[in-house]
């Protein structure tokens, strides 16, 4: 009865904490790190890797279980099995409409690549019949209201075959899209690698360029021109002070 309560209240929308909760104390906190510290040292000196220490009496509860290794596991009132596998058609007690083609991943009868072109037909197939057993539950509606049940079944007969026919896929699915996403994180990188290396080479050149500028002969002598038609100026003692002023710019041939 216990267990059907803590079960119920594990399953609620807004489940309360654990009771074991309130072992985990500042106090008892301390008392762990301080066993665990202890076991790593012994560890140390033995040469061993170290392990999580057992803990007994209240403070069991502050040591995480083992994850299991078979069977299931609960999550919130719920039950999961660790291997997650699609049961068939007959184990989960629904008519099976078609012959089972070969699974996505080449297992299963008729591994052959024609099966699964076989695996389109049939989904096509089924979906003309849901189209057609659906204009008879009209005819049904229109004509006889109190036959519904019969073609409602057959209705959802046909949507569980189809149903399963694409879970089937769903591994499949989860690889492909697993290698597209690797394919564009790769492309990604190889885009960021290209601009770095094209921006590098941009940078070199600049650099290089920087590096091969000269003045030229004539330009120097035309700046001793203008140098000595300045000084003959009766202002250009004044023009430089206020370049001096304006820009910080400083005479040529005075520090």
């Amino acid at each position: 009865m216990a267990d059907q309560q803590q079960g119920n209240v594990q399953a609620s929308a807004f489940p309360s904490p654990p009771p074991f909760y309130q072992h985990f104390t500042e106090e008892n906190l301390a008392r762990v790190a301080i066993l665990r510290a202890g076991r790593e040292s012994d560890s140390s000196q033995k040469d061993d890797s170290p392990k999580e220490p057992e803990l007994r009496g209240d403070l069991q509860y502050l040591q995480p279980p083992e994850p299991p290794a078979e069977g299931t596991y609960r999550s919130f009132g719920d039950l999961y099995n660790l291997n997650d596998i699609l049961p068939s058609l007959t184990e989960q007690g629904i008519e099976q409409l078609y012959s089972p083609p070969a699974t996505p991943s080449g297992s299963g009868a008729g591994s052959d690549p024609q099966s699964h072109s076989d695996r389109t037909l049939i989904l096509k197939r089924i979906a003309k019949s849901l189209l057609l057993n659906f204009l008879e539950l009209m005819g049904i509606m229109s004509v006889n209201p109190e036959q519904y049940a019969e073609k409602i079944q057959d209705l959802r007969t046909l949507f569980i075959n189809f149903h399963h026919l694409l879970n089937e896929y769903r591994p499949h699915q989860a690889r492909e899209s697993l290698i597209l996403m690797m394919e564009a994180q790769l492309a990604r990188s190889k885009a960021e690698t290209n601009g770095i290396e094209n921006m590098k080479t941009k940078v070199e050149g600049i650099l290089a360029g920087l590096g091969q500028v000269n003045i030229a002969p004539e330009e120097a002598e035309e700046y001793k021109d203008i140098k000595k038609d300045l000084e003959e100026y009766d202002g250009a003692k004044d023009v430089w002070d206020e370049l001096h002023r304006e820009y910080g710019l400083v005479e040529p041939g005075k520090s």
